[in-house]
């Protein structure tokens, strides 16, 4: 019997099988990067284990290091999480060696289902050898890992070199392993899938389905239980194929088998031989704990020859540290409050006052919903986003709640392309007028001018605040009375400088604030306050590459030197940050006359990288 447990992972995942452990009464042990010293994982865990370094490559995927961890503290079982090794058949034989419990299917499964390209083969389906004009647009993936790590949609030929070595890199620098493959991409089609768990005992559950259609940058954002819309005959066949997946390769464990769905027919994407994110909604559906499933598979004991009934809809939200309105550019800063109703479940691997560095995934939290039908469901999980508190980072929140009521997506059905057609409008600025003004009352409350009211009018008070992320900049007008605080056009019920009360049109409304620093929350809606005199702008030269977000330089385009000249548009510069490659391009053809990127440079956001000097010819 298992009695304790080490998470070769880290943030939510690790704190999401510490609790089950917990429950179970097993002892745990984390693992923790030097970035991560001071992580929710790490002091929640009954102990934990340094992994010297801040990179992946340096700590969570040196399975040799985690594998003396687990010696060191008396473990006697490991779970690997998802992503990093979670998928390695070398490490789980590793653990194995080391005479460990290893929680997850056997090193053969992995093997014959984590690479890509021969879990295809195994169900008869050959990649794409070579590419011509016909195939196109195709379709380019690592064969290790997932979270749309390594993935590239290829639509000219002349891209695709290029495009498998960006896929490469991507793939090598989060798992481990730079295998990357070639098939057809499907248009219009939705990710549907399958969750398996099998025992030794010849027993193959499938849990139903799951949408994970709403994606970005083949990243999940949104995912279901069960996936809408599907006949009987389809989701029959769904479940048929993910058993035979399973069985074919002596499954044990959790396991999530991929589909695209198109044109009512399921073309075979994958098997992650692990858990997935998104196995909440599915805990939701069936009633079940997966991880405690998990936890007893690995001991030897049978599920039991009947699945439990689904009952319901659930859906989730990937909360995440990133912009989408700047293309998804990933933020980092200090996460100073974050809670949720509790009438939803929160995973989450923060708390407040933590930092979000660039060294991880910008996932700050999964939020998640069950009803009895998909409406109410929907409904919930878009109303508990709506009343959320995210104070820190830009966040995606507020795309989360536009998107789950949006009528394409309440409709159902909906496909990968769902941000590609509706990205704009969902990120489209619409901020409450009346919020910079709560803002300027919340930081007046308890001013007077010259120490108390006058019986004279008073000159009206003057702030100015930017709206975040868009930047638009408000004045805002008020006064001090002998009756309080006033402003044109509303009443002020009250002022506090943790509640504002207006009444405005009849109707009164109450404006939460919370200060961190300059920035200035209402209502969850983020201000800067400006000051009165603008600070002097750094003029940068013409164009001047600037870091678009905090990272690290991980290549330069080949042959890359002051003085060469580059073409409009021509990729130069790769930066990886929160696990996420972003390219940065030549703004215009000319001759690079500055670099200051180099592989491995760790920069800021703003930081100067290059300057191209445009040629004027």
């Amino acid at each position: 019997m298992i009695t304790s447990v080490l998470v070769a992972n880290r943030g939510e995942i690790a704190c999401r099988v510490f609790r089950t452990c917990a429950e179970l009464g097993i002892r745990t042990v984390a693992v923790y990067s030097d970035a991560d010293e001071n992580a929710l994982h790490a002091r929640v865990a009954d102990a934990a284990v340094r992994l010297p370094g801040a990179s992946p490559a340096e700590t969570y995927l040196r399975g040799d290091l985690i594998v003396k961890a687990a010696l060191a503290a008396g473990a006697d079982a490991v779970h690997p999480g998802y992503g990093f090794l979670s998928e390695n058949a070398g490490f789980a034989r590793a653990v194995a060696d080391a005479g460990l419990t290893w929680i997850g299917p056997p090193p053969e499964a992995i093997e014959a289902m984590a690479s890509k390209t021969r879990a295809k083969e195994l169900m008869g389906i050959e990649p794409l050898k070579a590419v011509t004009d016909e195939d196109l647009p195709v379709l380019v993936k690592a064969a290790a890992g997932g979270g749309g790590r390594g993935m590239r949609v290829v639509r000219e030929l002349a891209e695709l070199d290029a495009q498998l070595a960006a896929a490469g890199a991507e793939a090598l620098s989060a798992f481990g392993d730079g295998e990357v493959f070639v098939e057809p991409y499907i248009e219009g089609g939705r990710h549907v899938e399958v969750q398996v768990m099998a025992d030794a005992h010849g027993t193959v559950w499938a849990l139903g389905t799951r949408d994970c259609s709403l994606q970005r940058r083949h990243q999940k954002v949104i995912e279901e239980a069960p996936a809408p819309g599907l006949t009987p005959e389809l989701e029959a066949s769904l479940r048929e194929m993910a058993v035979r997946a399973a069985r074919a390769t002596d499954y044990r464990g959790a396991g999530t088998v991929e589909f695209l769905v198109a044109d009512s027919k399921a073309h075979f994407l994958e098997m992650n031989t692990r858990l997935q994110v998104e196995h909440p909604v599915t805990e939701a559906v069936f009633g079940v704990d997966i991880v405690a499933l998990q936890l007893r598979v690995a001991e030897g004991e049978p599920l039991g020859e009947e699945a439990p009934v689904a009952r319901g809809h659930s859906v989730e939200a990937r909360l995440y540290a990133e912009d989408p309105a700047a293309g998804w550019a990933p933020q980092t800063g200090t996460l100073h409050r974050l809670s949720v109703p509790e009438a939803v479940r929160l995973d989450t691997g923060f708390t407040d006052g933590d930092p979000i560095g660039v060294h991880y995934d910008a996932m700050l939290a999964k939020v998640v919903a069950h009803a009895p039908t998909r409406a109410e469901a929907l409904r919930k999980l878009a109303g508990a986003l709506d009343r959320a508190v995210v104070h820190g980072p830009v966040t995606n929140r507020e795309l989360l709640v536009r998107s789950l009521r949006h009528p394409e997506f309440t409709a159902g059905g909906t496909d990968t392309g769902f941000y590609d057609r509706h990205l704009a409008a969902l990120t489209a600025p619409d901020p409450d007028p009346y919020a910079p003004l709560a803002a300027a009352l919340a930081d007046a409350h308890g001013r007077s001018r010259f120490g108390g009211w006058r019986n004279v009018a008073s000159q009206p008070q003057v702030k100015h605040y930017r709206t975040e992320p868009d930047g638009t900049e408000h004045e805002v007008r008020y006064r001090h009375t002998r009756d309080g605080l006033a402003a044109d056009g509303v009443r002020v019920v009250r002022a506090t400088p943790a509640l504002v009360v207006l009444e405005v049109d009849g109707v009164v409304r109450k404006f939460d604030v919370a200060v961190h620093g300059e920035r200035v929350y209402v209502n969850g809606a983020a201000l800067t306050a400006l000051p009165r005199l603008p600070a002097p702008v750094a003029r940068q030269e013409p164009g001047s590459l600037l870091a678009p977000m905090p990272g690290t330089v991980v290549r330069l385009a080949e042959g890359l030197a002051e003085g060469v000249t580059v073409a409009a548009g021509q990729p130069l510069i790769w930066l990886e940050a929160m696990k996420m490659e972003h390219r940065i391009t030549a703004p215009a053809s000319g001759t690079l006359t500055a670099l200051h990127a180099a592989p491995g440079r760790q920069v800021e956001v703003g930081a100067l990288l290059a300057v191209v000097q445009e040629d004027q010819s």
